[in-house]
This record gives structure tokens, C-alpha cells and sequence, in this order.
């Protein structure tokens, strides 16, 4: 399941996503280290053309632990102070590398990241968001892939 899958499945809670991150330009990005431990790491993230982008320096280590594990962990950045207007949001999915090509080429039409860099698609497992509603409760919702969306609320 890609972006794309995700909006046309849930087009409100993607629009409250892409909002979220939308917000600010760094994000967190979580890979797997060697030995398994995360690595947490800066990123910009971009929503194009039906897909969510991860771009990211040629041979950094987020990029070398994608390529070893696809598995990651995307977080949207919280911005200042403790209001978290839109909530908290994550990502969970995996990374593929995209080569020389259409897509890439389309990417780099668009962005015009600094070359050479690494492209990678992403394709969703979770999707979450947690806020608070009416100062009062705890609303988190989860979406994965073939499953209606859950929304839990606590007091």
C-alpha cells in the first residue's frame, strides 16, 4: 500500500496526515541499525505524485540501513512548546530505493535536490494519530493496510 492507497482508502485521516506534516519541514526518521538498535535521523519527507519520498545524501547511514532493512519509523516533527496543533503523527512502512529513471527523474523535476542523493518509496503498514478532543479526551487512530481505521478514546 502506498500514499496513494492510503488516500483513497482514508481520504480524511491522509488530508489530517499530510497536513501534520506539512506543518513543519524536518521530521524523524527511525531505520534499523546493523545490530537492530533505531537510528533516529532528520529528514525532509515529500508527498508526490501518489507516493511518500524519503531523499536523503548519498551514503548516509539511513540510507545504508534502508538498503540493509527496509523496515522504518517516520515521526512528524512536534513543533515549538507543548500545543502539537494536528496532533501527533507516525508512520510505519518500508523503504525501497528508486533507481535512474521516470520516477526519479520526475522527483528531481520537482524537488531539485542537491545530486547525487538516494530516493526511496515507501510502502504503509500504520498509520497513526494521536490527539486530544474537546480537552478532554485521548483519541488515538490507527490505520493499517486492509483494516478499517480504529479510534480509541481514554479519558
Amino acid at each position: 500500500m502506498n500514499w496513494a492507497d492510503f488516500t483513497a482508502a482514508e481520504p480524511d485521516f491522509a488530508a489530517a496526515v499530510e497536513r501534520r506534516f506539512g506543518a513543519f519541514r524536518h521530521h524523524v526518521l527511525v531505520t534499523l541499525r546493523r545490530d537492530g538498535s533505531p537510528r533516529p535521523s532528520g529528514l525532509e519527507v515529500r508527498f508526490l505524485g501518489g507516493e511518500l519520498w524519503l531523499g536523503m545524501m548519498p551514503g548516509s547511514l539511513k540510507a545504508r540501513d534502508l538498503e540493509r532493512d527496509p523496515r522504518f519509523a517516520l515521526q512528524a516533527n512536534p513543533g515549538e512548546g507543548t500545543a502539537m496543533a494536528g496532533g501527533d503523527v507516525r508512520i510505519g512502512g518500508r523503504a525501497y530505493e528508486v533507481g535512474e529513471g521516470a520516477a526519479k527523474a520526475g522527483y528531481v523535476k520537482e524537488v531539485e535536490p542537491p545530486e547525487p542523493f538516494h530516493l526511496f518509496r515507501t510502502e504503509l503498514t500504520e498509520v497513526v494519530r494521536t490527539c486530544v478532543e474537546d480537552d478532554r479526551y485521548l483519541v488515538v487512530r490507527v490505520w493499517k493496510p486492509g483494516e478499517p481505521v480504529r479510534t480509541l478514546r481514554r479519558t
